[in-house]
């Protein structure tokens, strides 16, 4: 079932939180505010044929992340890979969307958020490689933009954050429309190619 609560289920909400010195609510509310940012990150270079075939190359390195049941064991997060992934699907535009995301309630503020967003970053590739190949690590993921493969998981997972409520819907809002916000803004100049 690949939907944004499985997702999150795989996230390891507590110990990210002992990571980061912040009590498991902060946590949640950071995590659910930054996964759907990186998903439309990730579906904005998904869209450009060559943003994702680079997708697909980085999926076949994360897909024994999520192996298995259960959470991921933050320890094993490559966490300076999880910089170069967010350097590069957000680009220049990576300040302005911590800033978006810190600047929301709840969320431990702008150096919270620029920690998390390395250490989720492999775990959502991890879980897009899990189920682009059906949950087993043999066969290459499929790259197809716009019209299927990742483009399609990754729309899928967009259109199921929206009860999470806060800025989940308010990303899902603002791709839909494509306008309104900060973060939208952003998405909305990912989305045009600009990078």
């Amino acid at each position: 079932m690949t939907s944004f609560d499985d997702l999150l289920s795989q996230v390891p909400i507590a110990q990210i939180a002992e990571k980061l010195g912040v009590d498991e609510s902060t946590a949640t509310n950071a995590v659910e505010a930054a996964l759907p940012t990186l998903l439309g990150g990730l579906q904005a270079n998904a869209t450009q044929p060559e943003g994702a075939a680079s997708l697909v190359g980085a999926l076949d390195r994360h897909g024994e992340l999520v192996e298995g049941e259960g959470q991921v064991d933050i320890d094993k997060v490559d966490v300076a890979d999880g910089s170069k992934i967010v350097d590069n699907v957000f680009g220049a535009e990576k300040n302005t969307v911590i800033s978006a995301l810190g600047a929301t309630e709840g969320t431990g503020g702008n150096d919270l958020v620029s920690k998390l967003l390395p250490m989720l970053a492999p775990i959502v590739l991890a879980y897009l490689a899990k189920q682009l190949t059906g949950g087993g690590g043999a066969g290459a993921p499929q790259a197809q933009a716009g019209g299927g493969g990742i483009g399609d998981l990754l729309g899928g997972l967009l259109g199921g954050s929206s009860k999470s409520g806060g800025i989940g819907g308010a990303i899902g809002e603002a791709l839909a429309k494509n306008a309104g916000g900060a973060l939208g803004n952003v998405l909305g100049s990912l989305f045009g190619g600009k990078r």
